[in-house]
């Protein structure tokens, strides 16, 4: 179910299933589409998943700025979402993408305590910005894009994310949001403001982590994951086969099902 809530004045859309402690679901260059599949798998488990969009993303108001689209910026402006939601004072969060950087910012830093987190192909060290990324740091570079040349961008990086074969309405509904000048320029916001140093300073935490990983991804590759897992304690590893940069699209239950599992061993207080 797709729902709306005013954040900063704001209104900021996200979808929702099941009832239970809320478990956020945070997305990185894509949108909260990219949940969509796993919501119901991870909501049967007794826990209330909420994917959201962030400001200037997806299907809420709003636009980010190069200020505004920096990882602790974001990992603030979910902080204000959590209050709005009343979501407690602990967070469940899992992020894909540069969603992964705003989670282990929360983590380390938040206001609210982090008991447990998860990472799906998730930017970690220095795996990030990856070069389709990294070129819209030069302000030069992304003031000169044109909606219909950032379309066709995001469409071939779509292609090669699903790591399987989709259907033009699917890729449609993927892509919609950027035919909007607004959601265009956020996203060459969220580009211009990519910065590894934001996972490159975290201290190690001892809570309970998990990493899904879809073991073809091309821009976020499993080593990484698996670097992830041997150093930071407390980390358990899923691979998923046969999967790309989102997994969910390629085995839905399989990623919603260890999610859900992960989340319902510890309920926030």
């Amino acid at each position: 179910m797709r729902s709306e809530i005013t954040v900063d004045g704001v209104p900021i859309s996200f979808l929702s299933a099941g009832e239970g402690p809320v478990v956020l679901l945070l997305h990185g260059t894509y949108w909260s589409r990219v949940w969509a599949p796993v919501m119901s798998t991870i909501a049967k488990h007794g826990v209330r998943a909420v994917a959201v969009d962030f400001p200037g993303a997806g299907r809420s108001g709003g636009r980010l700025t190069l200020e505004t689209a920096t990882v602790p910026a974001l990992a603030e402006w979910v902080e204000r979402f959590a209050d709005a939601l009343g979501a407690g004072d602990e967070l469940l969060v899992a992020g894909h993408d540069i969603g992964g950087a705003v989670t282990q910012h929360l983590a380390a830093h938040g206001r609210r305590t982090v008991p447990r987190f998860a990472l799906v192909n998730s930017v970690t060290y220095d795996s990030w910005p990856v070069d389709g990324v990294k070129r819209f740091r030069d302000p030069a570079v992304a003031a000169a894009v044109t909606v219909e040349e950032l379309l066709e961008w995001r469409r071939k990086a779509l292609y090669v994310a699903f790591g399987r074969m989709s259907e033009e309405r699917e890729q449609a509904d993927y892509l919609s949001p950027w035919g909007d000048p607004v959601k265009a320029q956020s996203w060459l916001a969220l580009a211009g403001a990519a910065d590894s140093k934001y996972t490159q300073r975290l201290v190690q935490s001892p809570v309970p982590k998990l990493l899904v990983w879809g073991e073809d991804d091309p821009f976020q590759p499993i080593t990484y994951a698996e670097i992830f897992a041997a150093n930071e304690p407390n980390t358990e590893l899923i691979r998923i086969p046969n999967a790309g940069h989102i997994p969910m699209e390629n085995d839905h239950r399989a990623v919603g099902d260890a999610l859900g599992r992960f989340f319902s061993a510890r309920s926030p207080s």
